[in-house]
């Protein structure tokens, strides 16, 4: 953590205390560029059979994903402009979404695929108006998805929209490496 940075309201780990088969999938999941930042989960390393659990069901939506992995991020980041989680806006984890695509995220835009169109107004509602999300979604949804990839997206935005807030609340906010 760099100097002059406020403090997560639990305070990490340090990493020699950190359990081996978490502090290896950390390791890994850094390295997979599935991690933008590693203090979040050195917080919830306090309690490991939650946080391993967490990262490995994130890991999965990169590793065995119904999703491209533009999709996923392009959604991903609608989500961190939500959550309004500096670290999750600024990490990428695909290099098949531009700055251009990140501008146009603010709004919704022509300038995406009708699933993409779909999928981020999905994940819009998801994180900010979820009791709004009814059978017309859905709908939409079905005209681009199986059902098998909607339960996914709904998963992914789900595992999103919680990491971020999660994050946020801890104030476990870090520069990015």
């Amino acid at each position: 953590m760099m100097t002059g940075q406020p403090m997560p309201r639990v305070p990490a780990l340090p990493e020699s205390e950190i359990q081996d088969d978490l502090r290896v999938a950390i390791q890994e999941a850094r390295e997979e560029r599935v991690l933008s930042a590693t203090l979040p989960l050195k917080v919830w390393a306090h309690r490991p059979q939650v946080a391993l659990p967490w990262l490995q069901t994130l890991r999965s939506f990169y590793r065995d994903s119904l999703l491209d992995d533009r999709l996923r991020e392009l959604v991903r980041l609608k989500i961190a402009s939500i959550t309004r989680c500096s670290v999750c806006q600024t990490g990428r984890k695909s290099d098949r979404v531009s700055e251009q695509d990140i501008a146009c995220l603010a709004h919704d835009s022509d300038h995406f695929s009708a699933p993409e169109q779909a999928a981020l107004q999905f994940a819009e509602m998801f994180a900010s108006d979820y009791l709004a999300i009814g059978d017309a979604q859905f709908e939409q949804l079905r005209h681009h998805f199986c059902d098998a990839a909607i339960v996914e997206l709904t998963l992914f935005c789900a595992l999103m929209l919680a990491g971020g807030r999660a994050t946020l609340v801890l104030d476990a906010i870090e520069e990015q490496m």
